[in-house]
């Protein structure tokens, strides 16, 4: 499974578990670190996010409107179906 990500993506499942971990500690409200983390996922990604992009990301978790972690995400699923 990891395999196909990785070929598909580029990106090393380790370099995406060391990602995670990183952002174990991070602090969601926080613009500054937020905006670290998405600079990181982006530059692992190989992908670049516009100013435009990273004002509304930055907005979307600062303010709580982004899921921030798999239960909540799944719920979200199941509330679509």
């Amino acid at each position: 499974m990891f395999g196909n990500f990785e070929k598909k993506t580029g990106v090393k499942m380790d370099d995406i578990m060391k990602l995670a971990q990183s952002f174990q500690n991070t602090n969601f409200k926080d613009e500054k670190q937020v905006r670290t983390m998405i600079k990181k996922v982006s530059s692992l990604a190989g992908k670049p996010v516009s100013r435009e992009k990273e004002e509304m990301l930055v907005k979307a978790i600062t303010s709580g409107k982004v899921p921030k972690d798999m239960n909540e995400i799944q719920k979200m699923m199941n509330k679509k179906k």
